[in-house]
């Protein structure tokens, strides 16, 4: 039977950019870096202190959705507390931490553009 999600793939135009992007500002661990073929690398990281991974890969057919709106959510322990540390490492935040009745949440961006859901 499934027991897991294995990773999630984020869609990226340069994988250089969003490799410093997750590692750097995110905080996100090297899992594999290796070549996939001629034109890309199969990049695999580890959000920290989770099992839950995410590929840093976009087939050519799906080089329309860098940039979107990811169907995934990330989430946090203390919500303003990772919201303002985020910010100061360059991460750019579409909106301050909002309370709806279903939530707290704050939506930021990659540096592809794609973008998250950051909820406590």
């Amino acid at each position: 039977m499934i027991k897991q999600v294995k990773f999630v793939s984020i869609p990226v135009e340069d994988q250089d950019r969003a490799l410093d992007f997750y590692t750097e500002k995110l905080g996100f661990t090297i899992i594999t870096d290796q070549p996939f073929d001629d034109k890309q690398r199969w990049i695999e990281l580890r959000v920290p202190k989770a099992e839950t991974r995410v590929v840093l890969f976009t087939t050519e057919e799906d080089k329309n959705r860098v940039g979107s709106f990811m169907n995934m959510s990330f989430t946090c322990d203390d919500l303003e507390k990772t919201y303002q540390e985020l910010k100061k490492r360059g991460v750019e935040f579409e909106n301050p931490p909002k309370q709806e009745p279903w939530g707290k949440f704050a939506i930021f961006r990659d540096s592809e553009g794609n973008r998250f859901v950051l909820g406590d």
